[in-house]
Formats: structure tokens, sequence, C-alpha cells
């Protein structure tokens, strides 16, 4: 069938087939889409993880030189101080604050609360902090004091600053009185208070100290139980969006509807499970840093479930289209069918996986120029399988083969059972699988049985040398008859002729064809005809030759020694 008859609305492909899949693939861009719009909050609401930065094309010259960060500076102070407190050292942390003789003695407690502010609202990036030890100068500021942050406390900016002093130890910087006089109002503030003040003190203080990876042990522990019940939420919502989308799709009676919503059961649940875990991690006030790669994971989770529900969308669509009735009967549709959702599921995978590196922060146009660089790798060592994936292609398109096709190739003949992306897989008569790569099939000679409109039949005949030019002529004459008369031969061309006088036999050529297109029925016509032959053979008087030969001994007489005529 061409690519107009296909297009045509009148074909049969269209009117048995491509019109009824409209009302399911609608469905499926409706249950894509309602994924889409759940996973977009989320994905907008986590905070993206700083994505590694390009490196420079200017000369090296050009670049301005990297600052220096001194020992003394407000960098290196803010960068000690939170080192200390990811330690629980918060004696050495209390070092960084400017208290007074009123709260002196509360040097460990404001050091706590003054690290889970700076937690909760992420707001020191130590790296734009200067790395002078006189810091800015430019700011409008004393010399003395640095501001580092502002906080909108009901509406209202405060600045968080630092304050030039030393001690013993010598010269740095640390958080002004001003700024440690807001402390408890800053911490009253956090939503996650009551769990700090309820694992101060005693034997659970150490969970309020910094673990792994910038989440507090306290953290670490509720992850698990977070993504505990996330799963359960997940499935509750999953029950009731399930008669939702029911009552959505109940307008149609396509059977594709319900296989499509059972196939995006699972990644609908794994969306719902992302979302609602996503949202816990920012009811837990992670850190910056934490709830970056946490944030990055779930928006890559994300991704994965959406790629999910559309390969598996093409998965389903792909398994009911062949079993349509207008797929069914046109073997050509059928295995190009196969081969493009092969690929289209390899597109989906690939896709995929550049939007999940993206997700994770990753630029992808740095790993797209890469491939420039992958390109050349590849032409070198995976240049076979991309020669695979192309042969696939060209049998797809030129359809010299289809699955379940007798073919012969090579050396031997078999049944097409599988066209893959990467090969192709044959069933021989001795029921052996062979499986040959698409790039060397592509390039083979391929002899097909299963596009034959008929079979012929080609034989010789051989007859004894005893058989005479009467009994020869009765043999050609019933072979002839024998072939016309039966009912499936193709009368348009029958030969049976003398051939030859062989070794052993009189040669006669029988060619014909019969309108069979199975070799079991081939088989069939064959043994008909042939018993036929053996009744002329034997009625005209003849036999069959088989294989003889006749030696003549010739044996010399012993020559006579002449006789003396003299008497004796």
């Amino acid at each position: 069938m061409s690519a107009a008859e296909l297009a045509s609305p009148r074909s049969p492909v269209w009117n048995g087939g491509m019109a009824q899949t409209f009302p399911s693939l609608r469905c499926a861009v409706f249950a894509l889409a309602v994924l889409l719009v759940l996973t977009t909050p989320v994905l907008a609401q986590m905070p993206k993880a700083p994505a590694p930065q390009a490196a420079p094309v200017a000369p090296p010259e050009a670049e301005p030189p990297p600052e220096e960060i001194a020992n003394d500076s407000p960098a290196a102070s803010v960068r000690a101080f939170l080192e200390a407190a990811n330690r629980s050292r918060w004696d050495e942390a209390g070092r960084y604050l400017s208290l007074t003789a009123a709260n002196a003695s509360r040097r460990r407690e404001l050091a706590e609360r003054l690290k889970g502010v700076l937690d909760s609202r992420r707001l020191i990036d130590v790296d734009t902090l200067s790395g002078a030890s006189a810091g800015k100068l430019d700011d409008g500021l004393p010399p003395q004091v640095e501001q580092v942050a502002v906080l909108a406390i009901d509406g209202e900016d405060q600045p968080l600053r630092l304050r030039r002093t030393s001690d013993k130890v010598g010269t740095y910087w640390a958080f002004s009185p001003m700024t440690v006089s807001h402390i408890d109002d800053w911490y009253s503030e956090l939503p996650d208070r009551w769990i700090r003040s309820l694992l101060t003190g005693g034997r659970t203080n150490f969970l309020l100290s910094a673990g792994p990876l910038g989440l507090l042990w306290w953290q670490w522990l509720a992850l698990p139980i977070l993504a505990g019940l996330s799963w359960v939420a997940a499935r509750l919502l999953r029950g009731v969006s399930g008669p939702l989308i029911g009552i959505i799709t109940a307008r149609t009676t396509n059977p594709w509807v319900d296989q499509l919503a059972a196939s995006l059961g699972r990644p609908l649940t794994l969306a719902f499970s992302l979302m609602v875990f996503g949202l816990g991690c920012s009811a837990m006030q992670f850190s910056a840093s934490a709830l970056g790669w946490v944030g990055a994971l779930v928006r890559s989770g994300l991704v994965f479930a959406l790629f999910w529900a559309l390969w598996r969308t093409i998965a389903v669509f792909a398994a009911l289209t062949l079993t349509r009735p207008w797929a069914r009967t046109n073997p050509a549709t059928l295995s190009l069918l196969t081969v493009g959702s092969n690929i289209l599921r390899g597109a989906v995978v690939a896709l995929g996986v550049l939007a999940m590196v993206a997700a994770l922060g990753y630029p992808v146009g740095t790993v797209l120029a890469g491939l420039g660089i992958g390109g050349l790798a590849l032409a070198f060592g995976a240049q076979k399988t991309v020669e695979n994936v192309f042969g696939s292609m060209a049998l797809a398109v030129d359809q010299p083969l289809r699955v379940g096709d007798l073919v012969k190739v090579e050396d031997f003949v078999g049944t097409v059972e599988d066209i893959g992306l990467r090969s192709t897989r044959f069933r021989t008569l001795d029921r052996t699988v062979v499986s040959i790569p698409n790039g060397k099939l592509a390039d083979q000679r391929l002899e097909s049985f299963q596009l034959r409109d008929r079979m012929r039949l080609a034989t010789t005949v051989g007859l004894t040398y005893a058989t005479t030019r009467q009994q020869m002529q009765a043999v050609l004459a019933g072979f002839e008859r024998v072939l016309r008369s039966h009912p499936r031969i193709w009368a348009d061309t029958v030969i049976v002729k003398f051939e030859a006088f062989g070794s052993s036999s009189l040669d006669i050529e029988v060619m014909a064809w019969f309108e069979v297109t199975t070799w079991t029925a081939f088989e069939e016509c064959r043994q008909d005809v042939l018993l036929e032959f053996m009744q002329v053979v034997e009625e005209a008087g003849s036999s069959f030759a088989f294989p003889t030969r006749t030696i003549h001994l010739v044996q010399d007489q012993p020559s006579r020694s002449p006789v003396d005529p003299r008497p004796a």
C-alpha cells in the first residue's frame, strides 16, 4: 500500500483503524497533559541546584585574577563559623558572635539558633562575600562594618551584618551586636523551631548537628519516613484520580482507553509520590546546599515519570495498533510499525536522559556540544551499532522481508521471528534461532518464499534404454495430460520434453507451476503428479532407469606356434 493510499481518508487503513485511533490519542494526550500540569508547580517550587559554569573562552591574559581570601576577611570568618557549626563545635562557632555581658552565657544557644536561621532562610552565599581583610569599602557602611544579607521579617528588611573585632588569637569579623540581638526574634519565626526546641538538650541534641550532604541528622532520619508517607499519599491520590479519569474517558467505548489508563498508573503514582516528597522537603527547612541537591533529584524523578509515561503510552499504542485488522492483513505495515515503535521508544529514552541531566542542573548545551566529540568516538567505537540501526530502518522501508515470512538467507532457510533495532531473528527448519545484524542483513541476498504467487515443479524423469519410440511418445503425452488435468496447475506454461540421452537413461524434462503459495500445499500437488507419472510409465510398458554401467571384457586369443611341415 502506497503512502498516498494510506493518507487517503477513503482507504481501508484509515476507515478501519486510524480513524478509531484519534479518540485514544486524545485520551493519551490528555493524560500526559494532566501529568505535566501536576508536575509543573512542584518543578517551579523546588529550587534549582547551581549549574556548573562553562569554561571561559577568553584568552588567559584577559581573565581577571581570582580574589585571594585573607584569613581575617568577612568571607573567611563566615566560612569558619559555618564549618564549626556544621561540626557542632558551638563554642568555636560562638567566637564569631559579638556578645555582651547579658548574653555571654548563651554563646552556644545563640550560635545554634543563628545557624538554624541561616539554614532555614538560605541567606548567605560565602562566595559572594569579600575576601579582603578590610571588607568592602564602597558599600556606604563604616569601615569596620560589613553587611552580608538582609532578612525580610513582617515586611521589614533587617540587615545581617559583621563587625571587625579582635581577641588574643587575632583579628577577625564577628556578627554585630545588633545582629546578635535579633537572633531570638528571627529564630521564633522559623517553621521548624518546634522540633529544634524539642531536640535541644539531652541525648537528642546530636540530631541537630550537621550530617552528610548538608542535612541535619534529624532530617536524615525523617527522609525515609517522609518517603513512606509520600508513597502512601500517592496511592491515595492515585485512587482518587482513577475515578475522575474514568468519568472523563467514559464517553468513549474504545478498549484502548482502559489499557492506556492501566499503563499510566505506575508513572502517575511515582509522580504523585515525588510531588508530595518535594513539598515535604520544602517544609523541612533544608539548608541551601541540601535543598539544592534534593530538589534536583525530585525534578529529575518527575522528568523520569513524565518520560516513563510517554514510553508506556507508545508501547500501548504500538501493541494495540498491531492487533488492528488493517495492520494484521498488511505485512508491510506490520513490520514498519514494529520497527517504527522501537525507534520511537529509543528516541524517548534518549530525550529523557537529556531532560534528566538538565533537571539535575547540568547544562544540556554542553552535553550536546560534547556530542560532537562523542560523534568521533561513535564513528570508531559504535559504528557497527549505528550501522545496524540504519540497517533496520532500511529493512523497514524497503520491506525485503517481514515477520512471519519464509526466507532463505546465506545457507539456511527459516521464518522471520522478529526484526529489532540491532538484529533480526530467524527460526530455521531445525527449530534453531539464528540472529543476523541488520547492517549485514541489509547488504545480503535475501530470497523470500512468502511473496511467491505460484510454486515451480522442476524434475527430470529417466526411462530405461529399452524404451521404444512409441513408448516414449506415450509417456510424454501422458505426463502432459496429467499436469494439465491437475486443478491447481498454471496452464500457461507446461513443459514436458525429451531432453537428452543420458549416461544410463533417456531423460525427460518436466517443468510446471502450481498456483499455491505454501510449501505444504505444493508438496501435496507434487506428490499427486508424481504418482500419476508412475502410472503413465507402467501403462506405456516402460520402466524407470537407475544408474547402471555395463563393462565388456575382451580377452586376447593366445598366439599359436607355426607347425613344422617336415615329418618327425
